[in-house]
């Protein structure tokens, strides 16, 4: 567990589940994993600027029957990136997948939050298997109008230039500024929690990364393929919501052939860290179908 990716902000002891980490270097990046319990794998996939922190408490509840895995994606955490072009959703499943393949890891099922879940969707699509994908608020629509336009260019632009970055990170660390970020999620999660992202909007590299998946991140194929993908999903919502609208993930589920939408009252964007009981649970219930 030597090593710490993301230099002053944060170091690997000092994060949850330290004690369960470790690093893989599989092409072409330097990957942070952690992997609890024994049993059936579940893969856990975070979403854009999240990292493995926000699947802490859903962890603890799923390791006490299943072997669970939850990875930083590149750029993110503390998986280093190896190159700054591939951010996109295909390249990005195709560099999961060959750490999948590395480690030998097999998931029954794969639990993803947000854009995590469009990434789950590819890796499943290309297994051909019937390995279901639970997710969290999942993001599979792209922004409409001309903010779909500008929002890559602008976080391209960002990604490219050293201090509008540092301006962003400034604006996002403070106390304050996580506080007002979290409101916009429609959640509320612990201190604890606040406390880690403000840790984790502190590193470079975890900007930088977020800024690179943003940039290059596409979802126009896979919202064409919706109605042929036979993945079995089930959406956990959050009617909260106020990151991605619960409106869009059900027009997705309509599309798709095998897809369940369920809604949970009185939690937002983050409803994995604010009920992990609940999302553990539910995880279990479609395993046992």
């Amino acid at each position: 567990m030597a090593g710490d990716d993301m230099g002053a902000a944060v170091t690997l002891t000092a994060w949850p589940h330290a004690e369960h980490s470790r690093f893989v270097d599989v092409r072409p990046h330097h990957w942070h994993v952690q992997e609890m319990g024994q049993g059936d794998t579940v893969l856990l996939l975070h979403g854009a600027s999240g990292s493995t922190h926000s699947w802490r408490d859903v962890m603890t509840d799923l390791a006490r029957d299943h072997h669970v895995v939850a990875i930083d994606l590149p750029g993110h955490g503390q998986t280093r990136l190896g190159s700054r072009h591939r951010s996109s959703l295909p390249l990005m499943a195709q560099d999961v997948q060959s750490l999948l393949d590395h480690e030998g890891w097999q998931p029954r099922a794969i639990l993803a939050h947000s854009a995590g879940a469009a990434l789950g969707l590819r890796i499943l699509q290309a297994a051909g298997a019937d390995t279901p994908l639970i997710a969290v608020n999942p993001a599979l629509t792209p922004f409409k109008g001309l903010a779909g336009v500008l929002f890559p260019i602008a976080a391209r632009f960002v990604a490219l230039s050293p201090v509008m970055a540092k301006m962003i990170k400034r604006r996002m660390s403070g106390p304050g500024q996580v506080v007002s970020l979290m409101e916009t999620t429609g959640s509320r999660i612990s201190p604890e929690g606040l406390n880690l992202y403000a840790k984790l909007f502190r590193s470079d590299a975890h900007l930088d990364g977020t800024l690179l998946m943003m940039a290059q991140w596409k979802l126009d194929g896979l919202v064409s393929d919706l109605p042929k993908i036979s993945v079995p999903c089930t959406f956990l919502v959050g009617k909260n919501d106020k990151a991605v609208p619960p409106s869009s993930v059900r027009d997705s589920a309509r599309k798709m052939p095998h897809a369940t939408v369920v809604e949970h009252d009185g939690y937002g964007h983050l409803l994995h860290e604010e009920a992990p009981g609940l999302v553990a649970d539910q995880l279990r219930a479609e395993l046992r179908k």
